[in-house]
């Protein structure tokens, strides 16, 4: 079991399960999964820098990501229907807790004048927004390597009912809420 696994059935479940009251100890929230997501703007022109996307978005999450197709064409942004505009992960389980741990506790303490994540991007039932602007925050990446500084939205998705739930939830698993 990983360290924020094992956090959260120790000491965080019995903290929800008595602050929101709840009857069973099934009912307190959960983090059910994570999704990183990379659009590739220049994927169009350059169908190199997907394969750049693709390469780092396995090496951050331990998983390979999925090709995202354009839905419409957009004759303004020359795109087609169907066309690779990005890549995206959906973490569950095991993976999702080790990639948690590391952004909460090792990536978003190193992006520069960090003062914490806005506690205002969750979605109204309890899921939670969060964007990169650069993925050199990961230790993973190494500096040399990168050629474009790429950003990356992270949805992490809850079982809470409300967001008094979730923010509760991702404040005990150490998220960095900015006061």
């Amino acid at each position: 079991m990983n360290r924020l696994q094992e956090k959260y059935h120790s000491a965080i479940k019995p903290v929800l399960i008595k602050q929101f009251q709840y009857a069973s100890s099934m009912e307190a929230p959960t983090v059910e999964k994570v999704i990183v997501n990379i659009g590739v703007g220049e994927a169009i022109n350059n169908s190199k820098a997907l394969d750049e996307a693709v390469a780092e978005l396995t090496l951050l999450t331990g998983q390979k990501p999925v090709i995202t197709k354009a839905k419409k064409s957009i004759a303004n942004f020359k795109l087609r229907e169907g066309m690779s505009i990005g890549c995206k992960v959906t973490l569950r389980g095991e993976r999702m807790y080790q990639f948690l741990d590391k952004l909460i506790n090792i990536a978003l303490p190193r992006v520069r004048d960090f003062q914490g994540v806005s506690s205002k991007a969750f979605d109204g039932r309890g899921n939670y927004t969060l964007g990169v602007k650069e993925q050199l925050i990961f230790p993973e990446i190494d500096y040399d390597k990168v050629n474009r500084v790429r950003g990356m939205d992270i949805v992490i998705v809850t079982t809470a009912n409300t967001d008094e739930e979730a923010r509760v939830l991702l404040k005990e698993l150490g998220m960095p809420f900015r006061k």
